[in-house]
């Protein structure tokens, strides 16, 4: 056999190598007079122990280094999955990266301005990272810290969804702390910027059949057609979270039970999350935050289409 003549020539001269080694013959002398001993032997079973962990240990970081580029893939396509989600594009069995590629397009925003940012690549920016570097983030007074996130990236990557050129939805990344965890999520509008059309939390570890209720369809489906901001100076909150809500400032909150559709103020009114009145708070206030002038306010006013007309 060729391959095999070959590869004892390269084997060869490293087992020559090996065998002139002093530190490979310590070890395998010390390998044998292990093994010699018997199967009751304390020194025995705690040398076959270390041995076992030392070369678990290796074949981990070995999996996990050759795994890496297929996670980054797996979580890129998890995300792009939430984002046709929240977008109502996602199709069983359909191709993701195509409708993704096809329909949505990726913007960064200077949260400051409410300018796009053309010097960064859109595709390459992780705001959840850039959350932790001191030279990307700032961190937010405690006095406006309702959504309890500390930190945040001064850049956020905003998502359009686009049909034949025309701007149909905002998708806004949210984020803020519920009862156990911090929310991460999506807030998708009409080209408004005031109409919501859905909401999604990708990754959250709140109460399984309470505070989880977050991510469950049918609470979702409620925020569909909800108003953000106040459009009167009338109180907005009759049994919610918010008393009242100036013109313009941001209104849209969960209450304790069930919405009357019947009553002026319905509107800005999501019902709670049943037995979890800490996680519900959570949202509000995390919505509360990232549509006022902290987050999103200053860019949706400049990006809102009036009339067909971009504002």
């Amino acid at each position: 056999m060729p391959n095999e003549k070959k590869q004892c020539q390269h084997l060869a001269p490293m087992c020559a190598a090996l065998e002139k080694n002093e530190h490979y013959q310590k070890a395998k002398a010390y390998a044998e007079k292990v093994l010699a001993l018997g199967n009751d032997s304390l020194e025995k079973t705690i040398a076959i122990a270390v041995t076992l962990c030392l070369v678990c240990a290796v074949l981990v970081s070995f999996a996990a280094v050759a795994l890496k580029p297929l996670q980054i893939t797996n979580k890129e396509l998890d995300m792009k999955k939430n984002i046709l989600d929240v977008a109502g594009l996602l199709e069983a069995g359909g191709n993701i990266e195509a409708a993704f590629n096809d329909r949505i397009e990726a913007k960064i925003v200077d949260l400051a301005t409410g300018e796009y940012v053309e010097s960064i690549d859109a595709n390459g920016y992780d705001q959840r990272k850039a959350a932790k570097d001191p030279a990307q983030s700032v961190v937010i007074p405690k006095d406006k810290d309702i959504a309890h996130i500390r930190i945040k990236a001064k850049y956020a990557k905003v998502y359009l969804v686009k049909d034949a050129g025309a701007i149909k939805s905002i998708i806004l990344p949210i984020n803020g702390y519920g009862l156990w965890s911090t929310l991460y999520g999506f807030l998708s509008l009409d080209p408004d910027g005031q109409t919501v059309q859905s909401i999604n939390f990708y990754d959250q570890a709140e109460t399984p059949g309470l505070g989880g209720e977050v991510v469950n369809p049918n609470w979702r489906a409620l925020w569909k057609g909800k108003k953000v901001y106040a459009e009167s100076d009338v109180p907005s909150m009759e049994k919610g979270l918010i008393a009242e809500a100036d013109m313009g400032e941001p209104a849209l909150s969960l209450i304790k039970g069930v919405v009357d559709n019947s009553k002026p103020g319905s509107q800005y009114q999501v019902d709670g999350l049943a037995g979890a009145s800490l996680t519900s708070n959570g949202v509000s206030n995390l919505i509360r935050y990232w549509m006022s002038k902290e987050g999103f306010s200053t860019y949706l006013s400049k990006v809102r289409i009036v009339k067909g007309g971009v504002s």
